[in-house]
């Protein structure tokens, strides 16, 4: 592959890119409370209904007004998409990569725009803002160089007389739903993937977050995508989504976001409707339960912060966050106090302020859901940081450790998707494994130990897609840790990795007899 490096994050305490970023904040909030409208086979849509994007951190701070599609426009969309394909499966690979180089460029000279963005509109702090950013980058650049190698196709062998060719072709029509907590890194990514691949595009973004993909529908169409190739229809699950899921045309559906709904996409993609040719795929990332395991023989500051910080970035609003402590007892109480020091020197509130390591949580839901899981934690468990929330003005809730608790308790076993970390302790490596894979979810687990048999023995017994060693669980990079899960945590897709764009693609065998 053409030589790839990630994107580099941006080092803020450096005075001048502080400095920069600040900037990047006073212009966006000029910028707030305007209008995006649909794109539809290249022309922009106006609606009534609007979804309205709120700031999580100041609910009287309106981001934007994106209008919303309805069945009747979903239904040009996807006739646009399946018009548009004819020509955009013709494009050679190496010009449709060219073209996620231009955005790719376009976004890197905006990027604490696009950052500031994310600050506002999903409560990002600066760090994690700029790590979603650059990801977005490196999901451009990775899939470009990809599929410039994937379009000679893969050698087979060929016999005397005979020319055989392994090829890649176009899936079809492609309905992408992303989530919101990486707004752009994912809704990107899921985007520009089947772009690349030769496949035409239904975004569907999520309704926290839409004003983001509005704003990245804009570097796409700077960058060059013919009309119909991308089709931007915000709208609700259950008129739009479900209407694009079902449609005959629909060839494959890109979703990231909870079991839930993720579940409910794979079961009714599996019915064939009338007209429907083909069978169509799912690639579905659908969240996780993980667990950061702490041997007693581990470095223990490790250990402590390798925890605080997968519960916490980004308040804990991520699939690979590490909502789980397993440790062993030698060492159990000596790796919660320090968590719980750590974890009480955390500063709360709006991300506009470098200063705030953890921001809001998305909305009045998401703020609702973690704090009725908060009560259920203080029946199972005992509570010895944080605890308390203040929907006030943002939905802001303080980072809080659980401890003592059962392995089969509800907040050791069910997603909350917000700042909660709970702690069991284990006599020994083999009921922490136990323990660790007790969840129906498999997405990312670390295992903090200085012991070579224990990873060797995790290397094959921890049931998860990302593994990691003397480290946090969260924070792949493209390109560096391919990134998806086992068991309930969906098809093991693995964003950003080796295999990726192939699952957008259908193989052909070409032979010919001379």
């Amino acid at each position: 592959m053409i030589p790839y490096k990630h994107e580099p994050f941006t080092d803020f305490t450096v005075e001048e890119n502080k400095k920069e970023f600040e900037a990047a904040l006073e212009k966006v909030k000029g910028e707030l409370g305007k209008d995006h409208d649909l794109l539809v086979n290249g022309e922009r849509i106006s609606t009534d209904d609007k979804i309205v994007s709120v700031n999580p951190a100041n609910k009287e701070q309106v981001i934007g007004r994106v209008s919303k599609a309805n069945k009747d426009i979903a239904e040009q969309a996807i006739q646009a998409a399946d018009e548009a394909i004819k020509s955009w499966r013709k494009w050679t690979p190496r010009a449709r990569a060219e073209l996620l180089f231009r955005a790719a460029a376009i976004v890197r000279r905006r990027k604490h725009e696009f950052s500031a963005y994310l600050v506002y509109e999903a409560g990002k702090p600066w760090k994690e803002a700029d790590a979603d950013t650059a990801e977005a980058i490196d999901f451009m650049e990775y899939y470009a160089r990809q599929m410039i190698e994937l379009g000679e196709g893969k050698a087979i062998n060929s016999r005397p007389g005979e020319d055989n060719r392994y090829v890649y072709k176009p899936t079809g029509v492609t309905v992408v739903i992303p989530p919101w907590n990486f707004a752009f890194a994912i809704m990107a990514g899921t985007t520009v993937a089947p772009i690349v691949t030769g496949n035409t595009v239904l975004l569907k973004p999520a309704s926290a977050t839409p004003v983001i993909a509005a704003k990245f529908v804009e570097v796409l169409v700077e960058a060059g995508l013919p009309k119909g190739v991308l089709n931007f229809v915000p709208g609700s699950g259950a008129e739009v989504g479900d209407y694009l899921v079902d449609h005959p045309k629909t060839a494959l559906i890109s979703f990231t976001g909870s079991r839930e709904v993720g579940t409910r996409i794979f079961e009714r993609a599996a019915k064939v409707h009338p007209g429907q040719t083909h069978l169509k795929r799912v690639i579905a990332e659908m969240g996780g339960k993980d667990t950061v395991v702490v041997e007693k023989d581990a470095d223990l500051e490790l250990a402590a912060q390798a925890i605080t910080v997968s519960a916490f970035g980004f308040s804990g609003q991520k699939c690979s966050a590490g909502s789980r402590a397993v440790v062993h007892e030698d060492v159990y109480d000596q790796v919660l106090d320090r968590v719980i020091e750590l974890t009480n020197e955390l500063t709360v509130g709006d991300t506009t302020d470098h200063e705030n390591y953890m921001g809001p949580v998305i909305d009045q839901g998401a703020y609702d859901k973690i704090m009725s899981y908060i009560e259920i934690g203080k029946e199972e468990g005992r509570l010895v940081a944080g605890g308390t929330g203040d929907d006030s003005k943002g939905f802001f809730i303080q980072p809080t450790v659980f401890a003592d608790l059962d392995p089969e308790a509800r907040i050791q076993q069910e997603e909350i998707f917000g700042p909660v970390v709970a702690f069991t302790k284990v006599k020994d490596f083999d009921e922490a494994m136990e323990v660790a894979n007790n969840t129906e979810y498999g997405l990312t687990g670390a295992l903090i130990t200085n012991n070579r048999e224990y990873i060797e023995r995790a290397k094959d017994e921890f049931q998860v897609g990302n593994l990691y060693f003397n480290r946090n669980c969260t924070g792949a990079i493209v390109g560096y840790h391919p990134f998806g899960g086992f068991k309930m945590s969906g098809t093991d897709s693995k964003a950003g990795g080796p295999d990726y764009l192939i699952l957008h693609m259908q193989a052909k065998t070409i032979s010919e007899m001379f």
